[in-house]
């Protein structure tokens, strides 16, 4: 079977459309308005179920047999009779309805309890429901319910013109802004009929890497620290801030909000100064972590990601590379010239997404000394041709797909799809050998993004 990615939906005025999107092909299905209805693809692909949830409560389309009919975006007293991605739907507001509760899957039995963990949480976390069924401190259960921010940016960038949408996607997700905006642009290129620039292709990949060593500094600091050891987060959160005021002086953002655009300028020489000094942070830091027998008590064989289980369902970017699997989307012949080998590990478990990271710390490092150019070209958008567009850009997270359908010029359907959205449901599958307490390792040696499901 070919990988699945994702499945949305479009309004196409007297039908909906279903597509199905699978490594290196597009499947599309037309559905009778009246008649909504269409076999679910969750017996083959699990990782579709949320998908299909959030289009039933998004366009009023039914799953054949599916074995989940529960909703998603729309919450307790969300009115269940609205379909906001209609082409009709135009309301700006909307009335709440009659509290009706969620059921949730629990595992029933002698000395069985629940233990509900959000939607607020004490740290700073954004809204997420964990509901976890125990025995004692064995984890037996695992159900994640997100969708708690529904911001309507599907919506929301319908009937705009393409540039008009860069400052609602680039703030999508703060840990992937900049793989936001590279995929938005390829998309623009596309539809220009124009090519990015080899030298501005380097300086967006620059990017792309620097942000990508942000996200990683950070977690490999926060997993040691949830087994304990709190120097690794100082350290770790010592070199991510650094690496973020980098970013801050090449792009006027911490976060890179407004990185991408027609044109970059990059001071390599200060770049590649930074990313020599933090090559030789990272090597002390592995030595000294890898030296500590009792982090690795911790980590070893806690939250396994089996391979049979990342194919299941579909899993991307560190979580799929730590099981084992060679998904990547830098893993092609260009990103290659400049030095990019792609990283894995075998093992599955928290132990292998750490060191992971630590391993892509240091190609990115060389890839960035790689991308180094003195050029200066230029892209320039003009008139953009109707059509349905595709992107995918390896986030710090992972895969990150976009479609854009253009229509007598302006935007008619935006959809992403975070690596997040994908890998959050395999999250339950990695947790059912291990106690409570380890949770939280397991969660941040994942650190998906909630902002990046809940569009």
């Amino acid at each position: 079977m070919r990988r699945f990615i994702t499945r949305f939906a479009l309004d196409l005025g007297d039908v909906f459309e279903i597509q199905d999107v699978f490594e290196g092909k597009i499947i599309k299905h037309q559905i009778d308005k009246k008649n909504p209805e269409i076999e679910t693809i969750t017996k083959d692909y699990p990782a579709a179920i949320w998908m299909e949830r959030k289009i039933r409560d998004e366009f009023g389309i039914n799953f054949i047999d599916s074995f989940d009919n529960r909703p998603t975006i729309k919450h307790e007293r969300f009115p269940k009779d609205i379909y906001p991605l209609r082409k009709d739907f135009t309301q700006k507001e909307i009335e709440l309805s009659d509290f009706i509760p969620y059921k949730y899957e629990e595992i029933a039995g002698d000395n069985v309890y629940t233990v509900p963990v959000g939607p607020i949480h004490a740290g700073i976390i954004e809204p997420g429901h964990f509901q976890f069924s125990q025995a004692g401190e064995r984890m037996l259960h695992l159900e994640v319910r997100h969708f708690y921010k529904y911001r309507a940016i599907e919506k929301m960038c319908e009937n705009k013109n393409p540039l008009e949408i860069k400052k609602i996607v680039e703030r999508i997700s703060g840990n992937e802004s900049i793989a936001y905006q590279i995929a938005l642009f390829e998309i623009l290129s596309e539809s220009c009929e124009i090519e990015i620039p080899k030298s501005l292709k380097q300086k967006y990949a620059t990017l792309l890497e620097v942000e990508r060593i942000i996200h990683h500094l950070t977690n490999i600091g926060f997993i040691p620290n949830d087994a304990g050891f709190g120097a690794a987060l100082a350290y770790g959160s010592k070199l991510a801030e650094e690496t973020r005021r980098i970013l801050a002086r090449i792009t006027n953002h911490r976060f890179g909000f407004g990185a991408i655009k027609e044109n970059i300028e990059i001071d390599y020489k200060e770049l590649i100064e930074f990313v020599d000094y933090l090559e030789q942070e990272i090597i002390y830091f592995r030595d000294w972590i890898f030296d500590i027998p009792s982090i690795w008590d911790r980590l070893d064989t806690t939250g396994i990601l089996t391979i049979d289980k990342a194919v299941k369902y579909s899993v991307v970017g560190v979580g799929a590379r730590a099981s084992g699997l060679e998904i990547d989307r830098r893993n092609n012949e260009w990103y290659k010239n400049f030095g990019f080998i792609l990283q894995t590990e075998k093992k599955g478990d928290v132990a292998a997404r750490f060191k992971l990271r630590i391993k892509e710390i240091l190609n990115s490092i060389e890839i960035i000394k790689n991308f180094k150019t003195s050029e200066n070209e230029t892209i320039k958008f003009s008139k953009f041709k109707d059509g349905e567009y595709t992107s995918f850009v390896e986030s710090s997270i992972g895969e990150l797909f976009m479609f854009m359908k253009i229509k007598d010029g302006i935007i008619d359907r935006f959809y992403v799809r975070d690596a997040s959205h994908i890998n959050w449901q395999a999250f339950h599958t990695t947790i059912y050998k291990d106690i409570i307490a380890d949770f939280p390792l397991i969660n941040k040696s994942f650190d998906l993004s909630y902002a990046g499901n809940d569009l």
